[in-house]
């Protein structure tokens, strides 16, 4: 008996840790829902082509999906040949694009590990760090950092996806209040 508990914790432990998750938003922000958020390019910190892409693309669907009515994204030149792809731009000229685009907020990332594990299971594995600049006082007032492995059946997508829901969770948009009606 005491050995099938021994088997059973070792199991549950491992159970565990190969569903590894780490979510860690600051502070929450709140940002009125008619703000205007502008996205600027992630960063990629990997070996994996245009990871950067494929996790921007995500955030900004979870962003509208959170209620954000306006939400601009720094226009790239698609490439699919990484030869051929545009420099990058600076931090300041992506930053001097949203002020221009007339946002309040900035949302920048950067991709830290978005692949399939080696061995035999090939468990996805994400990570990422996001954050956001008032573009008013020009500050970082939230970021978040996390990642996340998740099971050999699982779609890289899917568990970037729920990453990226996870850190976003700190940001909370709010509803405009209702303007009173006119009296006739």
């Amino acid at each position: 008996m005491n050995r099938f508990r021994i088997w059973i914790a070792a199991g549950m432990s491992l159970l565990l840790a190969a569903c590894a998750t780490t979510a860690l938003p600051t502070q929450g922000l709140q940002i009125p829902a008619q703000d205007k958020l502008a996205v600027l390019p992630f960063a990629n910190a990997t070996e994996a082509p245009q990871a950067q892409d494929r996790a921007q693309a995500i955030t900004v669907a979870l962003l509208r999906q959170k209620g954000l009515s306006t939400v601009v994204v720094y226009p790239q030149e698609p490439s699919d040949n990484p030869l051929e792809a545009q420099p990058s731009p600076t931090g300041a000229q992506t930053l001097d694009w949203a002020r221009a685009q007339g946002a309040s907020y900035a949302l920048s990332g950067t991709v830290t590990e978005w692949r399939y594990k080696t061995g035999v299971d090939s468990e996805p594995a994400v990570g990422l760090t996001l954050q956001v600049t008032d573009m008013r006082s020009g500050r970082v007032v939230w970021s978040a950092t996390g990642g996340r492995s998740g099971w050999g059946y699982q779609a890289l997508a899917a568990v970037g996806q729920a990453q990226i829901a996870d850190l976003l969770r700190g940001l909370h948009v709010v509803a405009a209040p209702a303007k009173p009606a006119a009296k006739p």
